[in-house]
Formats: structure tokens, sequence, C-alpha cells
């Protein structure tokens, strides 16, 4: 077995492969960039190289530096995670040629597969339903116009070499396909340096479920049942699932067998997924096969026990696979939400920043891949996703009661995070009952997410929780044990809804009464601590809390409440309270997210109009095109192309 072995990652990645190389005692080489000194991945390695600056491309995806990092250090091998160099011919062709073992498939499978082009041809070629599209090269925006026209609307406009999300767009239109074509294409160029583009007919209602497939070097291949990972937003999957609650056993063995042959096709080996677009009637077409790791490979462990990063590297030094298809059991249910740096609150921009505070879920079946740790920063230069929190159980629903409660106790705070929308979308009835396409969050949440609704019940637990922590609060008690008095209290939330209770001191927590229902709280919660657990009518439950200026905002289940517990007579004042306006900043164009200018599209003087794109900003390797909410005239432009602004700087004034 190997003795020493790089991974060229970052982030959570990293630090999964690095959890498993040591687990068979393998040494492990990290290699980071500036904005990774002092990363986590980098600490957990037996060793740590420093590459190049913060941008990926003078850094993660320079193969020179890796390779130099690799003879400096002695590792035999490298991992390459996924994204970055994962996918990339060239970089496995120099790794062989330096004598360095690459751990994923050989370069034919490399080339034909990880170029989505040359893989959809493949697969044609070979008698596998394909999406219909237009495969060879577009020169330009209005080539890609025409051939979208062809094909019909609407059409998916793709990077070649993309993956993540990154270099995607769907037009319905003329004007969104030359418009989609060079965002793509200029995502495409940042995020892999290959800016190649293909278009295919966009599949309305489709579900995205891919197939995990494991081979060795010695001629067998196996599928590991597929993953649902229909829960997508801008193309890039948010909550994945394994099993899909959609799959039967026939189709599963059917999708299966055809990965396996398509594999077996390129002589594949190692771990790899082969994706697909399922329709309603269970009928299936090739998307696509990414021969590398997927970011959603913990639910597929979970339920079948195997390692597959381990699987990974002993392929790659030669050993045969212990394991026949019999052997390939599905076991449970799994569930992943991944954990972002964006506000969803905002229409999902990205968030810089550093972590103050970083509190992972813990429990039986609760595991998280994160790379971050309290006082890390999250900076521009790479993608959003910060963690993955995975949670198992017996049944579907089980793994989904398991992932609410982790994602209440999951405690973040210095960035912004889409953590109430993970909840808000593990706890939706339609994701409940497995009713699940890729159009389910523009579906969903067609106006953006304003946070998740309330039934009564839950909102009345709420209420009667902010009771007991302003009464633990204004007593200062360490003890748990509040005034003996009972006491009437109006909780208000700011929206004109207020609710009268009374509250009254009980062994362990208190009593509190809201409409003649006495809802008990059974908590060991003391001022400082910022999650409140609790038995709530003999059922746990777990919020969130701060407490700021006499409010206790909580928040579960992806719903924030701002509480204010007040007695009687005081709430009366409140109400006479004046209400702040917010100021009118209609004048001007704000910057959503901390990042770089790509391009400023008018000039002063230029009259505009509603929904025209005024400019272009880049943060984690998204490309953000800003629009005019409404007519106007520029009077003055305050940044330029290059110019790297915080959130809410000014970019253009209107008269």
């Amino acid at each position: 077995m190997f003795k020493k072995i790089l991974i060229a990652n970052r982030g959570e990645i990293a630090c999964r492969v690095i959890r498993s190389a040591r687990a068979m005692g393998i040494a492990t080489v990290a290699v980071y960039s500036d904005a990774d000194d002092g990363a986590v991945h980098m600490r957990m390695a037996d060793e740590a190289v420093h590459i190049g600056p913060s941008a990926a491309a003078e850094s993660y995806l320079d193969i020179d530096k890796i390779i130099k990092a690799c003879k400096q250090t002695g590792a035999e091998a490298v991992h390459p995670g996924y994204g970055f160099l994962s996918e990339n011919q060239a970089f496995a062709d120099e790794l062989d040629a330096a004598g360095i073992i690459f751990i994923g498939p050989g370069q034919k499978a490399i080339a034909s597969m990880g170029d989505k082009i040359a893989s959809k041809k493949l697969a044609h070629a070979a008698g596998v339903n394909t999406v219909p599209g237009h495969m060879d090269l577009i020169k330009d925006a209005t080539h890609a116009v025409t051939i979208s026209k062809e094909i019909g609307y609407p059409v998916m406009i793709k990077a070649s070499a993309g993956g993540g999300g990154k270099g995607m767009r769907v037009a319905f239109n003329d004007a969104e396909a030359h418009e989609g074509f060079q965002s793509a294409k200029n995502e495409a160029m940042s995020s892999f340096g290959d800016d190649r583009i293909f278009i295919e007919k966009f599949v309305v209602d489709p579900r995205h479920i891919e197939i995990q497939i494991l081979a060795d070097k010695h001629g067998t291949c196996l599928y590991l049942g597929e993953r649902e990972c229909s829960v997508q937003r801008r193309h890039q999957k948010v909550v994945e699932e394994a099993p899909s609650p959609f799959v039967d056993e026939k189709l599963r063995k059917a999708m299966g067998e055809q990965a396996v042959a398509l594999a077996k096709e390129v002589d594949y080996h190692s771990a790899g997924t082969v994706e697909f677009i399922v329709g309603s009637d269970k009928s299936f077409y090739f998307l696509e096969m990414n021969t590398r790791l997927q970011v959603e490979h913990p639910v597929t462990e979970l339920i079948t026990g195997i390692d597959l990063v381990e699987q990974m590297i002993r392929v790659a030094y030669g050993e045969k696979l212990g394991l026949t298809q019999r052997d390939i059991k599905l076991t449970g249910w799994a569930l992943e939400s991944r954990l972002y740096a964006e506000d969803p609150y905002r229409g999902f921009l990205p968030s810089i920043g550093r972590l103050s505070r970083y509190r992972v879920p813990k429990g039986e079946h609760v595991r998280v891949d994160t790379g971050v740790t309290e006082g890390s920063e999250i900076t521009m230069f790479y993608d959003p996703m910060i963690a993955k929190l995975v949670t198992y159980g017996k049944t579907r629903e089980d793994a989904i009661v398991e992932m609410g409660r982790a994602l209440d106790a999951y405690e973040v705070s210095g960035i912004a995070h889409n953590i109430n929308f993970l909840n808000a979308v593990c706890n939706h009835p339609r994701f409940k009952a497995g009713n699940l396409t890729t159009g389910f969050i523009a579906e969903e949440y067609p106006d953006g997410f304003h946070g998740a609704p309330l039934e009564k019940e839950t909102y009345d637990k709420l209420v009667a929780i902010a009771v007991l922590v302003h009464a633990r609060y204004s007593s200062r008690s360490t003890t748990g044990v509040i005034e003996k008095t009972s006491r009437k209290w109006v909780v208000g939330d700011g929206k004109e809804k207020s609710t009268k209770v009374s509250a009254e001191d009980a062994k362990g927590g208190i009593d509190v009464t809201i409409d003649d229902r006495i809802i008990a709280i059974r908590s060991k919660w003391v001022p400082g601590k910022r999650r409140v657990k609790a038995r709530v009518n003999g059922h746990k439950m777990i919020a969130q809390l701060e407490l700021s200026r006499g409010i206790v905002l909580l928040t579960h289940g992806g719903a924030v409440l701002e509480l204010a517990v007040r007695r009687p007579a005081a709430a009366k004042l409140a109400d006479l309270m004046p209400v702040k306006v917010p100021a009118d900043m209609s004048k001007f164009l704000l910057c959503p997210m901390p990042g770089m200018i790509v391009s400023v599209n008018v000039g002063e003087g230029d009259e505009v109009k509603a929904g025209q794109a005024l400019a272009v900003v880049e943060a984690m390797k998204m490309e953000n095109i800003l629009r005019a909410e409404q007519d106007g005239v520029v009077i003055k432009i305050n940044a330029g192309t290059g110019d790297i602004l915080a959130v809410d700087a000014v970019i253009l004034e209107f008269e």
C-alpha cells in the first residue's frame, strides 16, 4: 500500500480524504494557497506545502506546483478530490510522466467522459439514450442563438469542462440564449480554464438521479445504487438523498447496468458517477459521467457501508475489489444538506467573513464533513460550500426528522448561511412526500426565500420557550428555578401579532398557558447558552437563541421569530412607539455581495430601462448580472472593471 499520498484540493473534501488515508495508515500531504494558510485541511495533514497566491488558477489549478509538491515530499500518489484538477487529463498525464499515481480513472476514461461533449457522443454511439442537443463547439453568441432555435426552447447552455453548477444557464428565448452563452463561457474559463460550451434540450420537470459505480483494474465494475439529486438551485445541488423515493428495483437495475456498460466501454476504474435525467414515466437519459468522487458520496457510503475514498486508494494501488454485485445491499436512508456561505434572504448572494461561532451538531446518526472551524475565514476565492450535513435513518421519514434536529442544532455566526433554507426544504410537505423535480426550489420559492412558515402549534411552543428564556434571564438564575409567582405576559412578534399568556414555574421548567392550553417546557437552559434544548409537552425541541435589547430571537425549523415578552402595561406602551422607516436607496445600484466587478455596461448620462443589465459582479466563481429595477438616468459611476467591492458598496448613482 502507498506510504504517502498528496491531496490536490482544499476544504472539506481534503479533510475527508485525509481521514480515510489516516485510517489506512497512509501519511498525507496537504497543499494550500495564501488564502488557506492555517486552514483545517493543512493542519490535519502530516505535511503541508504552500503552492501560491489565493486565486485558484495560480495555486490549486497549477499542475507544475502540485507535481513539485509531490516530489518535494515524496508523495507516491495524488487524490484530486472533486473540482479543480480532478477531471483534467493533462494533470493525469503529467503525474504519469513523473511516476506518480493518480487516484482516479485512466486517461482514456478522463478524456472521453470528463469532457461532456465527448461523453455524449460516445454514449450516443454506444446506444445509450441521450438528450437531444448540439455537441459540436459553438463559435459565438449568435451561433448559440441559431442552435438554440433549431433544438427548440427551452435549452440548457453548459460548459463542456463544467461541474458544480458553474458555467450553466437555461434559456427560454433568443435574448436569454445570447446573454447566457457569454456568461456561461466566462464562468467556464474562470472556474475551469476551458471556455468550450455546448447546448442541449432542457427537459421540463425532470428528476436528476445518478448512479454510483466502483470499478477495479481487473475487470470488476459494480453499481452502488442511486442518489436523488433533484433539489437544486441554479443547477447546483442543495439536498441529496439515497436511495431515491422514486426509483424501484427494476429502474435501479436498468440504470445501474447501463452505467456499468458505459464504464466498461472506457475501461473505467475507481469510483465514478453516471448522471441521468429521469422522466415521470421512468424513462431516463444519459447526462454525463463524472470521473471523480462526487460531493454527495457520503449518502451512498451510509446506506452501503462502503468507504468510497478507501476503495479509490486501493484500486489505484492495483488491488482487486473484494465485492460482487450481490454484495451490494442498500440499508436505511441517508440525506445530505449542503451548508453554503450565502444569504437566502437576499437572493442567495455569496457571503464572506470570519466564522465567529461554529458548532456542529452531534449524534449517532449525524455526520458532518467540513473544512472549517471557529475562526476560519470564508473568502471570495473559492466555492461557497463550507460543510455537508448528513443524517441517517432506518426510513426516509427517520432521516428527515434527524436532519431537522441537526439543522436546528447547527450554530454558525459571522457570515450569512443557508441553514434556515435547508431546514425549510426538508420540512416542506412536497419534499416529505418525495414529489421532487429539478424545478422544486424555483416552483416552491418563486419570489425567493423569506423564512419557513410556522403552524400555530409550533408558533405557540416557541412563544412558550421565549417566556422561559425571558424569565430565567430576568432572574439571572443559574439553577433553572424562576420566581414562584404566576405572571401574565404579552408576547409580540413585531408584526401586529401578540399572544397573551400566563406562566407558572414548575420543576425543571415552566408551564405556559395559551388559549387555555398548557405548554409544559422542561429545560436546563441558563443565560449564556446559544441553544435552547427543551422537552415541550414531552417532545424534544431545539431552537437557536439570540438576545438583544429585550428581544428574544428564536430560530427553529427554518423560521426566525423576534419575540418581545412584556407585562400587559408595557405592551400597551410599546404599541405607541413609532416605526423606523428605512432609507430610500432606489437611486443607487449597490453591490449585493462582496465581489469583483467584471464589467460595467453603461456610462454616465445613459438612459436605462427596467430589467437592463447594468453591471456584472463575480464572487465565489459565479457571475451575477445586476439589472435596473426601474427606468432612470446614470449620473455617476463609482466602480470599474477589476474593482473589488464590499457588500452594499455603491456602483452607480441615478438621477
